[in-house]
């Protein structure tokens, strides 16, 4: 089957094309989807995490607590590997596991480190939604009610925006309206269907 990446920076509109892919019944493999399910209360990883970072990154009802931890990785990037190294082995085991029992015409990794780490190796073709730096600030701060302060260290800690522009296969621009994005997404849909019945058996 044919996999295909979808990624892009925080605030990109990647969950909007995702969104629109999902109505069209396309499975849809969403990597932060999964980042939460192996750190849900009762998971080895979220365990290992109280054990490295403290009891305190735990809320009373032993859920993650998520905005603390993030302000805590965000700002030392040692801490974020040592999360990483917790939670990667576990997130892509479980994303490999959905990826291989999809039975849409072909599937997505919706993910926000495709092109980061060696998601990109799960997936035939990588999309990268894109924007300018300014846009991703201004949407980020109005959808999560962060600081700018903030939204940029999280955009420090992924890639530039050239350097995932130019890892791509496909690049879809989403600096304008939701509508023009839908027409842009059909037209990929379009293009990934095609792609897709050229690998059927």
């Amino acid at each position: 089957m044919l996999r295909v990446g979808i990624t892009g920076g925080i605030g990109s509109g990647k969950t909007a094309v995702t969104d629109w892919l999902a109505q069209k019944n396309i499975q849809i493999v969403d990597a932060d989807v999964v980042a939460r399910l192996v750190v849900a209360p009762g998971m080895p990883a979220l365990a290992e995490i109280a054990q490295t970072f403290g009891a305190q990154y735990l809320q009373p009802d032993g859920q993650l607590d998520r905005p603390a931890l993030r302000q805590l990785v965000f700002a030392d990037e040692h801490q974020r590997k040592l999360l990483e190294a917790i939670t990667h082995p576990s997130i892509r085991a479980e994303l490999e596991a959905q990826l291989q029992s999809a039975s849409s015409p072909y599937v997505v990794l919706s993910s926000p480190l495709l092109l980061e780490g060696n998601q990109s190796e799960m997936v035939d073709i990588k999309v990268v939604v894109d924007v300018p730096e300014s846009l991703q600030i201004e949407r980020t701060m109005a959808r999560d009610q962060n600081d700018q302060a903030l939204v940029e260290k999280i955009m420090a800690a992924q890639l530039d925006r050239e350097t995932r522009r130019s890892r791509a296969d496909i690049v879809i621009d989403n600096s304008e309206c939701l509508k023009t994005l839908h027409h842009r997404t059909d037209a990929l849909h379009q293009t990934l269907l095609a792609r897709a019945r050229t690998l059927a058996p």
